[in-house]
């Protein structure tokens, strides 16, 4: 981060970013807005931007949206300095202006020595500021210098791109499950789905709210600062945390479980122990994501996991395509309501609106903010839509005996089966390093000044954390069960409990009556479902471990 710009930057660099460079050098006034908050911002550091995790925001940007690409390894390469920006779009062929850093004077400011306690995650590319700045030869010496985590991310994203970064981030592997939830609660449990979409979009909202209501606030652990002081921004990143690791673990079980129907007879002897097919491929499929846990550049990961809406809409047609054209058939009516095991279908239906963490970043990245209400509403429909589809065919089509994964269940002899259970298997290598890579930062920042240079550390966190997920994984092999524990206890918390609680201590003296009476409805809602659904997840865990 203080290299200077290369001429090969200016490449990349559009007439747009002409303008900004012009801006930034002659004080234009053109947009008072955007300047005013730039110079609010460079003349007094952001208090939310120096505390713990500082390595949020550019590794949820990471995770959840479609960068250029560029590769390395984890080291000091400077290949690393002048990556795109993350929200940037290939699918538009636009640049967005890089930050470049001026040289640091030889006696470090506080916040030049916080900077250098930072994690790896400065030698991802930087993020733009709303103004970025493009510093020619010789200039560098006579501009201030800046740290590119205080400002947020390039205003750029338009309405087609931040809807993408939406449904990406949305339409994962809980359609796997959702006919499983049908299973577990019965037809009638549909109607969680449906209020757990218009609670999810409503508590969206106020994120937004959240956001506006001071300069600085920029991700969700910002709001949980501005709510709750330090200690609520360290428990909220907590919290999302744990969320994206336990969301690992699904993938490691999720592999295993697939590869070892399409190849049950595997099995290996290592070390006089026999491995059956389970296992196998869980260790398998943790040796292949390890090697991409150690880029030091993730953007092309991040590229290609926009395949992930692809993905995810392809396994969907797959099952109509098996259920309708091939014509394997229908079992029954399958069960109406069942009160039992409704608490597991609650986590599962809530395990498929665990977006929150993102949606903060995708609003403060739009070029228009005012779209956000709509890129939200068509989201959360689409997604509604995929996985209700999903759940009444799959249902229809297993009934009772539906697994916890609809690939489990569909015939093996076809083709479009086939597909499904490959893109299945494919689509979360891709998604692995993205989701650990925010987990493994925030560890980074913890480690100690004096070993920051050293790339050991880097790199033993992160094969630590992905090893810890097959330990995990393989002592509790059981997909559906923990998608309802993390959707129970976890993204009740993210979705529905948490932003209530922020927008009631942020917004406190400006809240209606309406509005308080919504939020507490909607906590009420949370805390139960989070009650019952995690004490009956993990009391069948503990009865399957018997």
């Amino acid at each position: 981060m203080k290299n200077s710009a290369s001429n090969e930057s200016f490449n990349y660099i559009e007439s747009e970013d002409e303008d900004e460079e012009k801006w930034n050098r002659d004080g234009d006034d053109s947009d008072s807005s955007h300047s005013s908050m730039a110079m609010r911002q460079e003349s007094k550091p952001n208090s939310y931007s120096n505390a713990w995790p500082q390595s949020y925001r550019q590794s949820i940007d990471l995770y959840s949206s479609v960068p250029s690409p560029n590769v390395g390894f984890l080291g000091n390469s400077s290949l690393s300095r002048f990556g795109s920006s993350f929200l940037s779009s290939s699918l538009t062929q636009r640049h967005t202006a890089e930050i470049t850093k001026p040289l640091l004077p030889t006696a470090p400011t506080d916040v030049e020595q916080q900077q250098q306690r930072r994690s790896s995650y400065t030698l991802l590319p930087p993020v733009p500021a709303r103004r970025s700045s493009i510093l020619k030869k010789g200039d560098s010496e006579h501009k201030p210098s800046r740290i590119s985590h205080e400002f947020p991310i390039s205003q750029g994203s338009t309405f087609g791109q931040a809807l993408l970064n939406g449904i990406n981030v949305l339409c994962g592997v809980g359609i796997l499950s959702a006919p499983y939830a049908v299973k577990e609660g019965g037809w009638l449990s549909l109607a969680i789905l449906l209020m757990f979409a218009v609670l999810s979009f409503y508590t969206g909202l106020l994120l937004r709210y959240c956001l506006d209501s001071a300069p600085g606030l920029e991700t969700y652990p910002d709001i949980g600062q501005a709510a709750f002081g330090k200690l609520g921004r360290i428990a909220i990143s907590i919290i999302l945390y744990v969320e994206l690791y336990a969301c690992c673990v699904e993938y490691i079980i999720l592999e295993s479980d697939n590869l070892s129907s399409l190849f049950p007879n595997a099995h290996l002897t290592l070390l006089g122990y026999e491995l059956g097919s389970h296992h196998l491929f869980a260790l398998a499929a943790t040796l292949a994501v390890l090697p991409t846990c150690w880029l030091r550049d993730l953007s092309i990961l991040s590229y290609i996991s926009v395949g992930g809406v692809i993905a995810s809409i392809l396994v969907v047609l797959c099952l109509f395509w098996v259920g309708l054209v091939d014509q394997v058939g229908f079992v029954g009516k399958g069960t109406t309501l069942n009160l039992s095991t409704l608490p597991v279908a609650i986590g599962l239906y809530g395990y498929c609106y665990s977006g929150h963490a993102v949606y903060p970043n995708i609003y403060t990245s739009m070029a228009n903010r005012s779209q956000y209400p709509a890129v939200l509403l068509t989201s959360f429909a689409i997604c509604t839509f995929m996985c209700a589809g999903a759940a009444v065919l799959g249902y229809l089509m297993f009934g009772e005996s539906t697994q916890s994964q609809f690939t489990l269940n569909m015939p093996q002899n076809l083709i479009a089966s086939k597909l499904a259970v490959w893109t299945t298997v494919v689509n979360p290598f891709t998604k692995y390093a993205l989701t650990i890579s925010p987990v493994a930062m925030s560890l980074e920042e913890l480690i100690p000044t004096r070993h920051l240079k050293s790339h050991m550390y880097p790199i033993l966190i992160r094969t630590a954390l992905v090893i810890s997920t097959l330990f995990v994984g393989l002592s509790i092999p059981f997909f559906g069960l923990v998608m309802a524990l993390i959707g129970s206890l976890l993204t009740m918390l993210v979705t529905l409990i948490l932003p209530c609680a922020c927008y009631l201590s942020i917004l406190r003296e400006k809240v209606t009556y309406l509005q308080v009476s919504a939020c507490v409805l909607t906590i009420t809602v949370g805390v139960i479902s989070s009650a019952f659904g995690t004490y009956s997840a993990v009391s069948q865990i503990i009865e399957n471990l018997m």
